[in-house]
């Protein structure tokens, strides 16, 4: 399966580009109860381009996976990975994948990882839709704005 080659390549990678150091200082920065390994954002988006280069004929179905797949588990680079890839797939993210990203949102823990997602990611899915999808998004981000989940709320704010 594409997801799980990719996503093997994607954690080995971002494990081999980390340092302690940097992990000791991002966990201190960032928290939320997240592990870090200590990897730069470059390192990050570097890592998920050579992903796309090895397996460049993802599906819509096998991009979404590997995302899940990356933010199943709670490290920091591969969550910011897996938004990464979402950013570079934008266009062919549909209006039923608002479901997933909702969940990564409920489960940043973040604000750094709520912001790119939401910025990023959702805002420019929900710009592109249209008729009853583009009502559907907006009361989405709508019911957002007022859930008690303060990364919702922070990410209604930013879209």
């Amino acid at each position: 399966m594409v997801s799980s080659a990719a996503a093997e390549f994607i954690d080995r990678t971002l494990r081999a580009e980390g340092s302690e150091e940097r992990a000791a200082a991002d966990a201190e920065r960032v928290g939320g109860g997240l592990h870090f390994y200590g990897a730069s954002v470059g390192a990050v988006r570097g890592t998920v381009r050579d992903a796309r280069r090895r397996h460049p004929r993802m599906t819509h179905d096998e991009i979404t996976a590997l995302a899940s797949e990356l933010w199943s588990t709670p490290v920091y680079e591969r969550r910011l990975a897996a938004i990464v890839l979402l950013q570079g797939h934008v266009t062919e993210l549909l209006a039923s994948d608002l479901t997933r990203l909702e969940q990564f949102l409920r489960d940043a823990r973040v604000p750094e990882l709520v912001t790119p997602l939401a910025v990023d990611v959702v805002r420019p899915l929900i710009g592109r839709l249209e008729g009853a999808e583009a009502l559907r998004s907006r009361g989405i981000v709508a019911r957002w704005a007022s859930e008690d989940d303060a990364h919702l709320r922070q990410a209604a704010s930013a879209i």
